[in-house]
């Protein structure tokens, strides 16, 4: 007798390679994306699952669109609000997307971001890329850097460079380069600030790798710099006019998971969390969900935190585990704060603020998202979001929200003279959710990946980059291993068959 139709495409599935992807964030969903791409391109019938615990996917692409009975609405984002499109894969994605349209660039006519030296709002120098000087008359005139330290920076045209391949801390390498001022009131607040982690830590190798690149290549940072700088200010080395240095989109970066989800085909379960993982005998796996089922696979990709795959492969690779364990993680958060513009009594022409560790204030940086982007907030308003948290303020991370939102109030009051109650507020925090890239990470990283069972994967913000695009991109190069691995799998079985 015929089996029925349903009854075929189960033993379909049985039979066609089968793939769990957990984790539902950028990494997740990227990576469920190219998979489907790849089964196309090689012709393949792949079976996979995406598995997330939160209840909603994304993870920190998270937007509120806040409707305050203005004109427009107010965008707020909870997790990142842009990407870097030198590494081009977020924005490639977006516009594989069909979310062209929706991209919008940083603002080109506002660059300056100020940092708070003694309690003051100070313009960073023109011609301060990253934390480089590339222009001698602002950055000889400006008053955030000391006579003797602005002597220091200038010894790096003379300094030898370095030109082996190890690694160092960021803070190292800005005090061997460009001296201690330079760290304490660039490097430390702006650099450490996009990882969100410690330079005296953190890996200058796994983080700005660029930096020892141009070293080597020109013997000096700020050569090198000059050598290798845009054109035209604003846009990424190489890119199109029509493409900033930084991209967001129109309604949030959480346009991006939203127009992924519905594109993907595969077996998607958010609120379900993998409880276990157990190798077979056939050498596949088996994962035990929180909801009882038990889900069969010849490839498994973790996109989770590190420690939570430390506990999912703890069985099969206990030393895997162990350095996936050894993966540090701080806390952070933010709060977004909307207010009249008429609030700010005293305005900064900028970006933002970044707060320098020795300013010892309970919040990290202030950026006015309603200049960084249009389409933030109604005209006539201003959307602020502070951070706080991290290694610099850690101590924020445990003040309940109303102790927090008073500390950030005073903070406002004090640096830019907002005595006004906000028309809302939002108040986010991310906890053990930001990974240390301390010294030699990608050392550990590549022992992890040669450690890891044939069948398992590790992708995501914990390994080869936190950022969008990174993610994005680890995600397509974990597809194509996954992809070897079974058409691998699927030669040997046709040579097996007599």
């Amino acid at each position: 007798m015929a089996m029925t139709m349903p009854e075929q495409d189960r033993s379909r599935v049985r039979n066609a390679p089968r793939v769990v992807i957990v984790g539902g964030g950028i990494s997740g969903l990227s990576t469920a994306w190219y998979l489907e791409q790849a089964a196309r391109t090689h012709g393949l019938d792949i079976h996979y699952t995406l598995v997330e615990a939160a209840p909603r996917w994304g993870g920190k692409l998270c937007t509120d669109v806040v409707d305050s009975g203005e004109a427009q609405p107010f965008v707020v984002e909870a997790g990142p609000d842009a990407f870097i499109t030198m590494k081009p894969w977020a924005l490639e994605l977006a516009r594989e997307l069909g979310l062209a349209e929706h991209l919008i660039p940083i603002n080109p006519d506002v660059s300056a971001i100020y940092v708070l030296d003694r309690g003051r709002p100070v313009p960073m120098p023109e011609g301060v890329l990253l934390m480089v000087p590339t222009r001698f008359k602002p950055f000889v005139l400006s008053r955030l850097f000391s006579p003797a330290a602005k002597l220091r920076m200038g010894l790096d045209l003379v300094i030898p460079p370095r030109r082996d391949d190890g690694d160092e801390t960021l803070a190292n390498f800005v005090r061997r380069r460009l001296g201690s001022e330079a760290l304490d009131k660039i490097a430390e607040p702006l650099m450490s600030g996009i990882y969100n982690a410690d330079a005296e830590a953190m890996s200058i190798m796994a983080t700005f790798p660029r930096f020892r690149e141009l070293e080597k290549k020109h013997g000096s940072l700020i050569r090198g710099m000059l050598a290798s700088r845009p054109a035209k200010r604003g846009l990424a080395p190489g890119a199109p006019a029509s493409t900033a240095a930084f991209m967001s989109l129109r309604g949030g970066v959480q346009e991006l998971s939203d127009a992924l989800v519905p594109r993907l085909t595969g077996d998607l379960r958010h609120g379900t969390r993998i409880t276990e993982t157990r190798a077979l005998p056939d050498g596949g796996y088996a994962l035990t969900t929180d909801r009882g089922d038990t889900l069969h696979a010849d490839a498994v990709v973790l996109t989770t935190a590190a420690y939570t795959a430390a506990d999912l492969v703890r069985d099969l690779a206990p030393g895997v585990a162990d350095m996936l364990a050894s993966i540090r993680y701080l806390s952070t958060g933010t709060v977004t704060l909307a207010y009249r513009a008429s609030d700010i009594t005293k305005p900064i022409d900028g970006l933002g603020l970044v707060v320098p560790k020795a300013e010892n204030r309970p919040i990290n940086a202030i950026t006015i998202a309603s200049t960084k982007f249009s389409h933030r907030a109604p005209k006539g308003t201003a959307l602020l979001r502070v951070f706080f948290g991290g290694t610099r303020s850690p101590a924020s991370m445990e003040y309940d929200d109303n102790r927090l939102l008073a500390a950030v109030r005073d903070e406002l009051r004090d640096i830019l003279g907002i005595h006004a109650v906000p028309i809302f507020h939002r108040i986010y925090r991310w906890p053990r959710a930001n990974p240390q890239y301390d010294v030699n990470h990608l050392e550990r990283v590549s022992r992890i990946e040669a450690d890891l069972p044939r069948g398992l994967y590790v992708t995501g913000g914990a390994y080869r980059g936190v950022g969008m695009p990174d993610c994005v991109y680890q995600a397509k190069c974990t597809v194509e291993r996954v992809i070897e691995q079974i058409e691998e799998t699927s030669a040997s079985l046709r040579k097996a068959k007599p």
